[in-house]
């Protein structure tokens, strides 16, 4: 499966961004968003499954929003109200139906103060 994500860039404190990532190849079981900021590990951001199910990092509830368009096999991530500390390289997560996983090429988020 090939992950095509977008919308990663620098926004200032208290803005906004959208990610996407698209799957291409076969459909997806749970889609959704880890993130890395440097120094650290990788972590959930929030995730969704097929079925419109969603799971959400404690510090994004409230703030995040994950949706899919199942047609175009492709997950979005709207963020608001982004903190500094959430300057990460954001991660696309895919998981389908039989057990496969993969991981985007990570897509750079950056909030100034």
């Amino acid at each position: 499966v090939q992950l095509q994500a977008s919308g990663g860039g620098l926004v200032q404190a208290g803005g906004s961004l959208r990610l996407s990532c698209a799957a291409f190849g076969t459909i997806f079981s749970i889609m959704g968003w880890y993130r890395q900021a440097p120094g650290k590990q990788r972590e959930l951001v929030a995730i969704i499954t097929r079925g419109g199910s969603t799971t959400y990092a404690d510090s994004v509830k409230g703030r995040f929003t994950i949706s899919s368009d199942n047609a175009k096999n492709t997950v979005y991530l709207q963020m608001n109200s982004l903190k500094p500390e959430e300057t990460a390289v954001y991660y696309c997560n895919y998981r389908s139906p039989y057990g496969l996983e993969s991981w985007g090429q990570g897509t750079l988020v950056t909030v100034s103060s």
